[in-house]
């Protein structure tokens, strides 16, 4: 019976322990993924000031708090010398995102166009 006792707590302690990242969080947080091949030295969403840095090929960047998002936004990268652009065609339908964890996955084709994906982490 002693047993069933303590299996029971550890059960317990087990469930209450278990948290998902976004458990605790009070904000809107938003990273890049850089699915392209060449480093991108600066991304810049909107106007905000902050900016995320030196996002390798293939790898993500850290999260950065956002006030309002949307599921789509005004994107500037530079790399190198060479800066590009992304607009979505028509911001009027894009939805302001609630506290969570998104990524921007972006790539480049061969047209130097930026190719941008909403994710919901």
């Amino acid at each position: 019976m002693k047993r069933f006792g303590i299996l029971y707590i550890v059960i317990i302690a087990v469930f209450l322990s278990c948290t998902d990242r976004d458990d605790n969080l009070d904000s809107i947080n938003i990273r890049i993924k850089n699915d392209s091949d060449i480093l991108f030295n600066e991304v810049q969403i909107g106007d905000n000031e902050e900016v995320y840095e030196n996002v390798e090929s293939n790898s993500y960047s850290d999260y950065l708090i956002y006030v309002e998002g949307f599921t789509a936004n005004t994107i500037y990268i530079t790399a190198g010398e060479e800066t590009y652009r992304f607009t979505p065609e028509n911001m009027d339908g894009e939805m302001e995102l609630p506290i969570g964890l998104y990524t921007y996955k972006l790539n480049l084709n061969a047209e130097g166009e930026v190719l941008f994906e909403f994710v919901i982490d």
